[in-house]
C-alpha cells in the first residue's frame, strides 16, 4: 500500500511542472479572450463611427461591421487555441479534411450570406424601409441588415428576424421606397343617388385637403356598375409617410360628406319579384 502511494506521489509530482504550465496557459487565454473581446468591441466601435461619418448607407454599414465582427471573433479563438500548443497547420488540415462536412452544415448560412450580399448590392431596400415579403405574411420596417439575417419591426413593434436568402429568393414589395405614393380609395353608392353630386363631392375634398397633392394628377371616376351599387373612387397622390392617416382621415369625411348631400352607401341586397300566375287547370 505504501509502495503504491509512493507511485502516485511520484508521478504527479514528476507532472506538477506540465500542471503548472497548463494552469498557465488557461489563465493567460482567459486574460487574452477578455482583452481580445474588449479590443474587438473598440475596434466595432472605431469602424462604425468612421463609416457613419463617410455617409456610407446604414444598412451597409451593418453588414460590415457584422463581417468584421465574425472575422475578429473566429482570429481571437484560434490564437487562444495556438496558445495551448496546436499548430497552425493541423487546425488547417483538420478544417480541409472536414471541409465538406462543414460545407454542407454551412450551407444555409452561406446562403444567408450570399443574399446578404445580393441585398446589399442591388438595394431592394435599405434601413428604414416598410416591405412585405411575398404571400408569407411577413411585413414590417427595416431595423438591420447583418452578415445572416434583416430583422424587421412590426407595426406593433414585434421584431421579426429573416435570413437574408430567404429575402434575395422572394418577391419583396417595397412599401416606402418612393417618396410620393398614390392614394386610391372606392366607394359604392346606391343607383338612385346623383353620380354627378358624388363625384363633386370627392373632388371638393380632394381638393380640401393639404396631405393632396394638388399639382400631381388626380382622377375621379366612375369604377364600376355593381349588382347593388355603383362604385365611384378618386386616385390622387400623398406623401408617402402620410399615405394611412389621409386615407383614414378621407374614409371618415366622405362618409360624412355623403350623408350631409344624401348620397346613400348601400349595403349588398337582392330584390326578389313575384308574379301572379295561374295554374293550368284553371279558367
Amino acid at each position: 500500500m505504501n509502495h503504491l502511494i509512493e507511485k502516485t506521489v511520484s508521478y504527479f509530482g514528476g507532472q506538477l511542472p506540465e500542471i503548472a504550465q497548463f494552469c498557465f496557459k488557461v489563465v493567460i487565454s482567459i486574460l487574452v479572450f477578455y482583452v481580445g473581446v474588449r479590443a474587438i468591441r473598440w475596434l466595432i466601435r472605431l469602424m462604425k463611427a468612421s463609416l457613419e461619418k463617410a455617409n456610407i448607407d446604414t444598412g451597409v454599414i451593418q453588414f460590415l461591421v457584422s463581417i468584421c465582427k465574425v472575422v475578429l471573433y473566429v482570429l481571437l479563438v484560434l490564437n487562444i487555441i495556438t496558445n495551448f500548443g496546436v499548430k497552425e497547420t493541423s487546425i488547417a488540415t483538420v478544417l480541409g479534411t472536414s471541409g465538406l462536412t462543414l460545407g454542407l452544415a454551412l450551407q444555409g448560412g452561406l446562403t444567408n450570406l450570399v443574399g446578404g450580399i445580393m441585398i446589399l448590392v442591388f438595394r431592394p431596400y435599405q434601413v428604414g424601409d416598410y416591405i412585405i415579403v411575398g404571400t408569407s405574411g411577413i411585413e414590417g420596417s427595416i431595423l438591420k441588415i447583418e452578415i445572416f439575417y434583416t430583422t424587421m419591426a412590426t407595426v406593433d413593434n414585434k421584431t421579426i428576424v429573416v435570413p437574408n436568402g430567404t429575402l434575395s429568393n422572394s418577391c419583396v414589395t417595397n412599401v416606402t421606397g418612393k417618396d410620393n405614393r398614390k392614394l386610391e380609395i372606392k366607394v359604392g353608392i346606391s343607383y338612385e343617388s346623383s353620380i354627378k353630386t358624388a363625384k363633386e363631392i370627392l373632388e371638393r375634398l380632394l381638393h380640401e385637403d393639404s396631405s393632396i397633392k394638388s399639382d400631381m394628377e388626380m382622377d375621379v371616376f366612375v369604377d364600376e356598375l355593381a349588382d347593388s351599387a355603383v362604385i365611384i373612387g378618386f386616385r390622387a397622390w400623398v406623401s408617402t409617410d402620410d399615405y394611412w392617416k389621409t386615407k383614414w382621415r378621407m374614409n371618415e369625411k366622405i362618409k360624412e360628406a355623403f350623408d350631409a348631400e344624401d348620397v346613400r352607401i348601400p349595403y349588398p341586397q337582392l330584390d326578389v319579384h313575384l308574379n301572379d300566375f295561374k295554374h293550368a287547370g284553371d279558367n
